[in-house]
């Protein structure tokens, strides 16, 4: 395999890898692959997380396919805003069908990372139907927190929003260790924040939301979601912290 510096991963975002492959309808030369494979596993470097051999075709039909994602729908509610950028606003989502999967490992990081790879295999072809899903977004995972109000437990679940497509027939996960779900509608206070999303960043946007809202009641205090919108390798991707409203 070539040799890829630094400095080509700076060079290297997301939508030249998605030019080389969308603008060429022929299947991925060699060095093509092989350049997409060594920024990905920069990118799982970061999180301390290895890719195995086995994504290299997930990767590649995930980046082929970037552009046809679906969004997740939702009901706005109200939107607070402060000399004229929005802080946070309410949502309402509908129930529907996820593809969940729980993973347990040393570090938050590591976990959603795992779990977003099983997802993706998942997602290409590895389930009943036999053929590529279509992504939505966002990917969601689900923490919750330990008694000392600040420390996550190592369970964490990341799951996606089934396509529209699937929601009346769900297709079944070849992987047992992927369930899908029906989740009933759910609403949320949502904060925009860019970055990457480790158990310290995720902490620092908790504590920062929690100091914009006060302290209310109806506002679960040992769950919440993070909400991730864009490829992890985008240096300044999209994210954002959901705090759950209780059930009235």
């Amino acid at each position: 395999m070539a040799l890829i510096s630094l400095e080509d991963l700076d060079s290297l975002d997301d939508e030249q890898l998605n030019d080389d492959i969308t603008d060429n309808p022929e299947p991925m030369d060699e060095e093509g692959a092989e350049r997409l494979l060594a920024h990905w596993q920069a990118v799982a470097s970061t999180h301390q997380v290895s890719i195995p051999p086995e994504m290299t075709g997930p990767i590649q039909e995930m980046t082929h396919n970037n552009q046809q994602r679906e969004p997740l729908p939702f009901a706005p509610s109200t939107r607070h805003e402060k000399m004229g950028e929005v802080v946070f606003e309410e949502r309402l989502y509908p129930a529907g069908h996820w593809a969940c999967i729980s993973r347990g490992e040393d570090l938050y990081e590591q976990s959603i990372s795992k779990g977003f790879m099983k997802l993706m295999r998942f997602i290409c072809k590895e389930n009943s139907a036999g053929r590529y899903l279509g992504m939505t977004i966002p990917v969601v995972s689900n923490i919750n927190i330990m008694e000392d109000g600040k420390s996550f437990e190592k369970n964490v679940v990341t799951a996606f929003f089934l396509p529209a497509e699937f929601q009346a027939d769900p297709p079944q996960p070849t992987d047992p260790d992927i369930s899908i779900v029906y989740r009933e509608p759910f609403r949320v206070i949502a904060r925009i924040f860019f970055g990457t999303t480790t158990e310290e960043t995720v902490g620092r946007q908790i504590t920062l939301l929690w100091e914009i809202l006060g302290d209310p009641d109806n506002i679960c205090r040992d769950s919440y979601m993070v909400a991730v919108y864009e490829n992890p390798g985008v240096p300044r991707r999209r994210n954002e912290i959901w705090f759950i409203r209780r059930s009235p």
